[in-house]
Protein backbone atom coordinates (compact mmCIF):
# COMPACT_ATOMS: atom_id res chain seq x y z
CA UNK A 1 0.00 0.00 0.00
CA UNK A 2 2.73 2.46 0.91
CA UNK A 3 4.89 1.37 -2.58
CA UNK A 4 1.25 2.04 -4.26
CA UNK A 5 0.73 5.41 -2.61
CA UNK A 6 4.16 6.61 -2.96
CA UNK A 7 3.83 5.60 -7.43
CA UNK A 8 0.51 7.38 -7.50
CA UNK A 9 2.12 10.51 -5.81
CA UNK A 10 4.48 10.76 -8.02
CA UNK A 11 2.85 10.16 -11.10
CA UNK A 12 0.12 12.51 -10.93
CA UNK A 13 -0.42 16.00 -9.49
CA UNK A 14 -2.39 16.42 -6.38
CA UNK A 15 -6.13 17.15 -7.30
CA UNK A 16 -5.35 16.16 -10.50
CA UNK A 17 -6.24 13.74 -13.00
CA UNK A 18 -3.16 14.78 -15.45
CA UNK A 19 0.57 13.55 -15.33
CA UNK A 20 3.31 15.92 -14.92
CA UNK A 21 5.13 17.00 -17.81
CA UNK A 22 9.07 17.46 -17.35
CA UNK A 23 9.13 21.03 -17.06
CA UNK A 24 6.50 20.75 -14.62
CA UNK A 25 8.75 18.22 -12.71
CA UNK A 26 11.80 20.44 -12.98
CA UNK A 27 10.12 23.62 -11.79
CA UNK A 28 9.02 21.80 -8.67
CA UNK A 29 12.86 20.76 -8.04
CA UNK A 30 13.11 24.34 -6.48
CA UNK A 31 16.18 26.61 -6.30
CA UNK A 32 18.76 24.02 -6.78
CA UNK A 33 17.31 23.83 -10.06
CA UNK A 34 18.87 27.20 -11.25
CA UNK A 35 22.34 26.25 -10.26
CA UNK A 36 22.11 22.58 -12.27
CA UNK A 37 20.67 24.30 -15.08
CA UNK A 38 23.62 26.29 -15.38
CA UNK A 39 25.72 23.74 -15.33
CA UNK A 40 23.88 21.91 -17.52
CA UNK A 41 24.47 24.39 -19.99
CA UNK A 42 28.23 25.12 -19.59
CA UNK A 43 28.88 20.69 -19.80
CA UNK A 44 26.91 21.18 -23.31
CA UNK A 45 28.45 24.50 -24.30
CA UNK A 46 31.94 23.02 -23.15
CA UNK A 47 31.37 19.60 -24.82
CA UNK A 48 30.68 21.28 -28.27
CA UNK A 49 33.56 24.06 -27.64
CA UNK A 50 36.14 21.63 -26.97
CA UNK A 51 35.01 18.74 -29.62
CA UNK A 52 35.17 21.59 -32.46
CA UNK A 53 38.37 22.88 -30.99
CA UNK A 54 40.20 18.92 -31.11
CA UNK A 55 39.08 17.98 -34.51
CA UNK A 56 40.23 21.13 -35.94
CA UNK A 57 44.17 21.04 -34.30
CA UNK A 58 43.99 17.65 -34.66
CA UNK A 59 44.62 17.10 -37.76
CA UNK A 60 47.60 15.26 -39.34
CA UNK A 61 47.52 14.20 -42.91
CA UNK A 62 50.15 11.60 -43.89
CA UNK A 63 50.52 13.58 -47.22
CA UNK A 64 51.20 16.94 -45.31
CA UNK A 65 54.54 14.73 -43.20
CA UNK A 66 55.52 13.25 -46.23
CA UNK A 67 55.69 16.59 -48.13
CA UNK A 68 57.65 18.11 -45.12
CA UNK A 69 59.91 15.15 -45.29
CA UNK A 70 60.70 16.05 -48.81
CA UNK A 71 61.54 19.00 -48.17
CA UNK A 72 64.28 18.47 -45.63
CA UNK A 73 65.75 15.80 -47.53
CA UNK A 74 65.81 18.36 -50.45
CA UNK A 75 67.20 20.73 -48.21
CA UNK A 76 64.07 23.27 -48.52
CA UNK A 77 63.81 24.43 -44.99
CA UNK A 78 61.99 27.62 -46.32
CA UNK A 79 59.36 25.56 -47.90
CA UNK A 80 59.07 23.36 -45.24
CA UNK A 81 58.49 26.05 -42.82
CA UNK A 82 55.95 27.45 -45.09
CA UNK A 83 54.16 24.43 -45.93
CA UNK A 84 53.95 24.09 -41.63
CA UNK A 85 52.46 27.03 -41.00
CA UNK A 86 49.69 26.60 -43.48
CA UNK A 87 48.29 24.04 -41.91
CA UNK A 88 47.27 26.10 -38.55
CA UNK A 89 47.14 23.21 -36.49
CA UNK A 90 48.69 21.77 -33.83
CA UNK A 91 51.19 19.26 -36.01
CA UNK A 92 51.65 22.17 -38.66
CA UNK A 93 52.95 24.10 -35.45
CA UNK A 94 55.19 21.83 -33.68
CA UNK A 95 56.80 20.52 -36.97
CA UNK A 96 57.20 24.28 -38.14
CA UNK A 97 59.17 24.62 -34.49
CA UNK A 98 61.20 21.42 -35.28
CA UNK A 99 61.95 22.49 -38.58
CA UNK A 100 63.38 25.67 -37.36
CA UNK A 101 65.77 24.26 -35.20
CA UNK A 102 67.38 21.71 -37.99
CA UNK A 103 71.14 22.28 -37.85
CA UNK A 104 70.90 21.78 -34.01
CA UNK A 105 71.45 18.85 -32.31
CA UNK A 106 68.97 16.22 -32.62
CA UNK A 107 68.29 16.23 -28.20
CA UNK A 108 67.91 19.77 -28.92
CA UNK A 109 65.47 19.21 -31.80
CA UNK A 110 63.54 16.43 -29.60
CA UNK A 111 62.99 18.19 -26.33
CA UNK A 112 61.87 21.17 -28.76
CA UNK A 113 59.03 18.72 -30.86
CA UNK A 114 58.67 17.23 -26.81
CA UNK A 115 57.83 20.95 -25.20
CA UNK A 116 55.91 22.23 -28.53
CA UNK A 117 53.60 19.19 -28.06
CA UNK A 118 53.19 19.27 -24.70
CA UNK A 119 52.02 23.18 -24.73
CA UNK A 120 49.37 21.81 -27.58
CA UNK A 121 48.34 19.34 -26.00
CA UNK A 122 47.58 21.49 -22.63
CA UNK A 123 45.93 23.58 -25.28
CA UNK A 124 43.56 21.42 -26.61
CA UNK A 125 42.58 20.24 -23.30
CA UNK A 126 41.34 24.09 -22.46
CA UNK A 127 38.16 23.55 -20.47
CA UNK A 128 38.04 19.85 -19.80
CA UNK A 129 39.38 19.90 -16.39
CA UNK A 130 36.04 22.04 -15.87
CA UNK A 131 33.58 19.07 -17.12
CA UNK A 132 35.60 16.80 -14.30
CA UNK A 133 34.69 19.18 -11.49
CA UNK A 134 31.25 19.75 -12.71
CA UNK A 135 31.08 15.76 -12.69
CA UNK A 136 31.70 16.02 -9.56
CA UNK A 137 29.76 18.70 -7.94
CA UNK A 138 26.19 18.50 -10.02
CA UNK A 139 25.40 15.21 -8.36
CA UNK A 140 26.36 16.35 -4.68
CA UNK A 141 24.51 19.58 -5.61
CA UNK A 142 21.32 17.64 -6.53
CA UNK A 143 21.78 15.73 -2.96
CA UNK A 144 21.82 18.74 -1.62
CA UNK A 145 18.86 20.01 -2.73
CA UNK A 146 17.15 17.28 -2.10
CA UNK A 147 18.30 16.61 1.80
CA UNK A 148 17.32 20.63 2.28
CA UNK A 149 13.86 19.74 1.09
CA UNK A 150 13.87 17.02 3.36
CA UNK A 151 14.78 18.91 6.13
CA UNK A 152 11.97 21.42 5.08
CA UNK A 153 9.17 18.77 4.90
CA UNK A 154 9.92 17.42 8.37
CA UNK A 155 10.30 20.83 9.53
CA UNK A 156 6.41 21.90 8.07
CA UNK A 157 5.30 18.76 9.79
CA UNK A 158 6.72 19.87 12.81
CA UNK A 159 4.66 23.00 12.88
CA UNK A 160 1.59 21.83 11.33
CA UNK A 161 1.23 18.25 13.06
CA UNK A 162 -0.26 17.17 10.05
CA UNK A 163 1.73 13.86 9.39
CA UNK A 164 0.23 11.47 6.72
CA UNK A 165 1.92 9.73 3.38
CA UNK A 166 0.34 12.59 1.42
CA UNK A 167 2.20 15.23 2.51
CA UNK A 168 5.30 13.22 2.95
CA UNK A 169 5.14 11.65 -0.49
CA UNK A 170 4.21 14.90 -2.56
CA UNK A 171 7.28 16.70 -0.93
CA UNK A 172 9.63 13.93 -1.31
CA UNK A 173 9.27 13.25 -5.45
CA UNK A 174 9.39 16.83 -5.53
CA UNK A 175 12.59 17.06 -4.21
CA UNK A 176 14.42 13.53 -5.30
CA UNK A 177 14.28 15.53 -8.65
CA UNK A 178 17.05 17.23 -7.72
CA UNK A 179 19.08 14.38 -7.08
CA UNK A 180 18.24 12.81 -10.25
CA UNK A 181 19.07 16.03 -12.20
CA UNK A 182 22.23 16.39 -10.57
CA UNK A 183 23.13 12.77 -11.43
CA UNK A 184 22.01 13.12 -15.11
CA UNK A 185 24.33 16.40 -15.79
CA UNK A 186 27.40 14.22 -13.63
CA UNK A 187 27.00 11.68 -16.03
CA UNK A 188 26.90 13.63 -19.26
CA UNK A 189 30.09 15.14 -17.70
CA UNK A 190 31.85 13.00 -17.54
CA UNK A 191 31.27 11.13 -20.21
CA UNK A 192 32.41 14.31 -22.09
CA UNK A 193 35.25 14.47 -20.23
CA UNK A 194 36.39 10.90 -20.84
CA UNK A 195 35.27 10.75 -24.64
CA UNK A 196 37.05 13.67 -25.08
CA UNK A 197 40.20 12.92 -23.76
CA UNK A 198 39.93 9.90 -25.67
CA UNK A 199 40.28 12.12 -28.13
CA UNK A 200 43.45 14.27 -27.31
CA UNK A 201 45.35 10.71 -26.82
CA UNK A 202 44.75 9.30 -30.54
CA UNK A 203 45.87 12.70 -31.32
CA UNK A 204 49.25 12.38 -29.29
CA UNK A 205 49.70 9.09 -30.51
CA UNK A 206 49.53 10.03 -34.03
CA UNK A 207 51.63 12.95 -33.19
CA UNK A 208 54.00 10.81 -31.69
CA UNK A 209 54.41 8.53 -34.68
CA UNK A 210 54.37 11.56 -36.81
CA UNK A 211 57.66 13.11 -34.73
CA UNK A 212 59.06 9.62 -34.85
CA UNK A 213 59.42 9.94 -38.62
CA UNK A 214 60.35 13.64 -39.07
CA UNK A 215 63.74 12.80 -36.62
CA UNK A 216 64.12 9.88 -38.52
CA UNK A 217 65.03 11.77 -41.60
CA UNK A 218 66.96 14.17 -40.03
CA UNK A 219 69.10 10.49 -38.26
CA UNK A 220 69.59 9.30 -42.40
CA UNK A 221 73.49 9.61 -43.91
CA UNK A 222 73.94 12.88 -45.80
CA UNK A 223 75.15 10.88 -48.79
CA UNK A 224 70.93 9.20 -48.45
CA UNK A 225 69.77 12.68 -48.35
Amino acid sequence: MLLQALTDSTMVAPGSGDGLSVLDLLIKGGWVMLPLGFLFVATIAMMIERWMGITKNAKIEQSFVNNVKDFIQQGNLKSAESLCRNQNNAAGRILERATGRIGYPIKDIESTIENASQIELQRMEGSLPYLGVIAGIAPMLGFVGTIAGIIRIFYDISISNDFNISTISGGMYEKMITSGSGLIIGLIAYAGYHLLNMKIDRFALKLQMAASDFLDVLQRPVASR
